[in-house]
């Protein structure tokens, strides 16, 4: 598991210049154009699973963390996650922020935490849970779609 597993949950101050926050114009521009859902990595993922007749639901609120892609048939959960919202080689990247470190560190932990949690959840309802990051899917693809093919084709074999 995860470093962030059991522990209380971590709290993210606001985002406001009153408590000491502050972004440029631009900045703030750019970060309102980034997607929580129908990302470009998720969407040629979703294409490349449709074109292997692969047919799923998307954005299930249902199930714990909202899967980007599920597979209900075998109980396969798939999220599609971001580097910098998710904490891609947190311990190196950490550091790497260098504005605002306040608000990021900790929303970024709190994300991290929320991921873990919803792992758990899905689990235990005996789902599998792929988390791939958006450059694996834009640089990797069929090292992605070859790992969801040999999950599906193992829990065809036990049908």
């Amino acid at each position: 598991m995860g470093m962030y597993d059991d522990s209380e949950k971590i709290n993210v101050p606001r985002f406001e210049e009153k408590a000491g926050f502050y972004t440029s114009v631009i900045r703030s521009r750019n970060m309102s154009k980034i997607r929580s859902k129908n990302s470009k990595p998720e969407v040629i993922l979703r294409k490349a699973l449709w074109a292997k007749n692969l047919r799923f639901r998307v954005h299930d609120k249902s199930l714990p963390g909202t899967p980007d892609i599920i597979i209900k048939k075998y109980k396969l959960a798939i999220f599609v996650d971001g580097e910098f919202w998710h904490g891609f080689d947190w311990k190196n990247n950490r550091n790497r922020i260098k504005s605002n470190r306040l608000f990021w560190i900790p929303k970024i932990e709190r994300n991290m935490q929320k991921d873990e949690r919803a792992n758990r959840a899905l689990r235990e309802m005996d789902y599998t849970v792929f988390r791939f990051w958006t450059q694996d899917i834009l640089k990797n693809l069929p090292v992605v779609l070859n790992q969801i093919d040999l999950f599906l084709e193992t829990r065809r074999l036990w049908r």
